[in-house]
């Protein structure tokens, strides 16, 4: 029988087999094809979770830790609401679209009863509200669903989704920058994957 020292021994990369690298956005198409189905298959919290991320432009851990008082006053849905990011301790604005409001509204006396302060509240007692983990399962299902490969997209595919279509339509980097909570115009950059085809095809627009 062989035996093998600790240095000898093959140790596999972490990453094969998977696919890694920046998640892509969503299409439009896919935006509303997911929509679609979530609103005849499943009303009621994912609708809202899928609106809300797509509308926010959020990190998963500030999405799924949003609380009511965050996004409602009054009994009512914020047209725009303000949290504090986790990661950068600075706070963020973002606009509530008037089929997100419709939708948290639907959802939120089922919220509201399971007496939590979260808006999208855990099912079990290990968290008081839905975890990245599980935030991350639920979008690979949405994708999975309108036929996409699921290890292209996650999270940040929610986050960058808007984001990425403002900059196509205005090419405007800095109101994309103040979107994401980003502190350094070179993270944006980077975020949305801009090439050097895209900084020439913005410059050729400008004629001084």
């Amino acid at each position: 029988m062989e035996t093998f020292s600790k240095s000898t021994q093959v140790r596999l990369p972490w990453n094969k087999g998977r696919l890694v690298g920046q998640k892509r956005p969503l299409q439009p198409k896919h935006v509303w094809s997911i929509r679609v189905r979530l609103e005849m298959l499943q009303p009621g919290r994912d609708v809202a979770l899928f609106n809300l991320a797509i509308d926010n432009k959020l990190r998963a851990c500030d999405l799924v830790g949003m609380r009511i008082d965050e996004v409602c006053a009054g009994g009512r849905v914020k047209d725009r609401a303000t949290i504090i990011q986790k990661k950068t301790g600075r706070s963020v604005q973002f606009e509530v679209t008037e089929q997100t409001r419709t939708s948290i509204e639907a959802w939120l006396p089922t919220a509201l009863k399971l007496g939590s302060r979260f808006l999208f509240p855990s099912r079990n007692h290990v968290s008081p509200h839905i975890s990245t983990r599980q935030y991350a399962r639920i979008v690979h299902h949405w994708v999975e669903s309108i036929g996409l490969e699921p290890t292209a997209y996650g999270t940040h595919s929610m986050r960058r989704t808007k984001a990425a279509q403002i900059y196509k339509k205005t090419g405007n980097l800095r109101a994309v920058q103040i979107l994401l909570g980003h502190t350094k115009l070179e993270s944006t950059v980077r975020y949305l994957g801009i090439e050097v085809d895209d900084a020439l095809l913005i410059s050729e627009q400008i004629e001084l």
